[in-house]
């Protein structure tokens, strides 16, 4: 098949999920690029707004051919900024049908706003497509408002979700959770995010007799993300357990005042880390642990389990995520239940992480994620 994936986000804000499954489907042999318009805020970084290309132009990530473009956000105003990105996305797709011919389906990523402009050329061209959708109803109520809400938005990503030949969320719950603002009345899938299982491989940690239980928390530092939660259940399970350690990394966990907040004697923050320092915090780490008030599915929980370590998760968590005898789940909010699953952990003899190994390659390696698109691209095609 021929796919051409559309991404609403793209380096260097987020979108990687895009890139991920351009290549499991590439693996499993398919015709695949990526039509990326990343739109830049001089209000954010003024480096980036002031230096990045201007034009279009092509390029290679990890084997999969990109056409970029770059437009310059204009402050405050939103819907013109909209406007402009769909309209620039759909001129990009005038000029990739020139090149490289008519895709046989539109993988659209996020409804905001690349599943919208995909519904648009579709219309155009006689070209389903689909959109997948990763983001939760908190990150809609940034944007739009408590719901229900009346922004102008709201009716056309709604029509977006309508029309697609389906709505492939990364989980089962994403559906009602957003509900309130788009409703259900569309066909959906869920389908996992990709997790680089080669990468995030199992590794065996050290003996615990040798040194503390470690747990490790990988997570911005955003109210959502539930610190306020963590760290003082985490204290409190240093008062009953001296020989514990704590280890956090993501935005905002390097600042002074985050760090302000820590007991140095047994917790450490790192602030951002890359792709392979997520990696080697996890293999010097015995249990992840993440206090999240709202997820649509933490991709970071499935990398922990790849490499072979339990977790403990809130309520908000996937049902798809919850692997029996691995994964625990506390209320959201409630220090003493997470204080209790943490002691709970670090009391049981050391883990054996093969079986959960083995499950997450089940439901999120590439070549399963890859097999998933595919029998389901290949049905719509097929109509």
């Amino acid at each position: 098949m021929h796919i051409l994936e559309i991404p609403s986000l793209f380096p260097p804000f987020g979108g990687l999920f895009c890139l991920d499954q351009a290549k499991a489907l590439s693996l499993a042999g398919h015709e695949v690029r990526i039509l990326s318009n990343v739109q830049l805020s001089v209000r954010i970084n003024r480096w980036r707004y002031l230096t990045y290309p201007y034009g279009r132009h092509w390029m290679d990530m990890d084997g999969i051919l990109v056409y970029q473009s770059y437009q310059r956000g204009i402050p405050k105003l939103i819907r013109p900024n909209v406007k402009r990105w769909v309209s620039i996305v759909r001129s990009m797709f005038e000029d990739y049908m020139r090149q490289y011919g008519k895709p046989d389906i539109l993988h659209a990523h996020a409804i905001n706003w690349a599943g919208y402009a995909a519904m648009l050329i579709g219309r155009d061209y006689h070209i389903p497509y689909v959109v997948t959708e990763h983001s939760s109803r908190l990150v809609f109520e940034s944007e739009y408002g408590p719901a229900p809400s009346d922004t102008w938005q709201i009716p056309m990503l709604r029509e977006a979700y309508k029309h697609a030949a389906r709505v492939i969320p990364v989980s089962e719950e994403l559906v009602d959770n957003i509900a309130c603002y788009f409703g259900n009345d569309y066909q959906w899938t869920a389908i996992s995010n990709v997790v680089d299982v080669d990468f995030f491989h199992y590794q065996q940690r050290s003996p615990l007799q040798e040194r503390p239980f470690r747990f490790c928390c990988i997570a911005n530092n955003l109210p959502t993300k539930g610190y306020d939660v963590l760290l003082p259940a985490f204290k409190l399970l240093h008062q009953h357990h001296p020989n514990v350690e704590l280890y956090m990394a993501g935005y905002g966990t390097g600042t002074k005042a985050f760090r302000s907040q820590l007991d140095t004697s047994c917790m450490y923050a790192y602030g951002i880390v890359d792709k392979k320092g997520v990696r080697d915090l996890l293999y010097q780490c015995d249990a992840f642990v993440l206090a999240s008030r709202s997820e649509a599915q933490p991709l970071v929980l499935l990398e922990a389990m790849s490499t072979g370590i339990p977790v403990i998760a809130t309520e908000c968590t996937p049902r798809s995520l919850r692997i029996e005898d691995s994964c625990t789940i506390v209320p959201i909010g409630n220090v003493e239940a997470l204080f209790n699953a943490m002691k709970k952990l670090a009391e049981q003899p050391q883990f054996d992480g093969h079986h959960l190994v083995e499950e997450v390659h089940r439901l999120a390696s590439p070549v399963s994620v890859g097999h998933q698109l595919e029998d389901l691209f290949r049905a719509i095609v097929s109509k």
